[in-house]
């Protein structure tokens, strides 16, 4: 042990963090869209299915400053399946809901997640 240091003196160390010199106003976050419980549930329902059924192996979620994606592989190391997005700013035209296939085509687009997602399960037939 180092002259005049004692295992007591150690433990008593703690991190600071420094923050800005005053006057500099810090940058305020951009928030990030992210799919609510609702969404995810009705995303990952047929997500699902569709892996029970051996078609879809993997999925990533990107959660960035303008949309969020959730992305359906059918084997790991290869370009998505599709794409599910939620884009917030098309909310009052097209619809914040789209998918798109691997090679970037749109397949459907709207306002409502369920519906949208008919596209990636059309077996499935809403009764009432």
């Amino acid at each position: 042990m180092a002259e005049g240091r004692t295992a007591d003196s150690r433990s008593k160390l703690s991190l600071v963090h420094v923050g800005e010199p005053p006057g500099v106003a810090a940058a305020k976050p951009h928030p990030i869209i992210a799919f609510d419980r609702r969404e995810l549930m009705a995303i990952l329902s047929v997500y699902g299915r569709k892996v029970a059924a051996g078609d879809w192996r993997d999925y990533a979620m990107d959660f960035l400053k303008d949309r969020a994606l959730f992305s359906i592989y059918a084997r790991v190391s290869e370009r998505p399946l599709f794409i599910i997005e939620k884009n917030p700013k098309l909310r009052s035209r097209q619809g914040q809901y789209l998918v798109t296939n691997q090679h970037g085509r749109i397949l459907k687009r709207g306002h409502d997640i369920e519906q949208v997602l008919r596209v990636l399960d059309p077996q499935l037939a809403v009764v009432d």
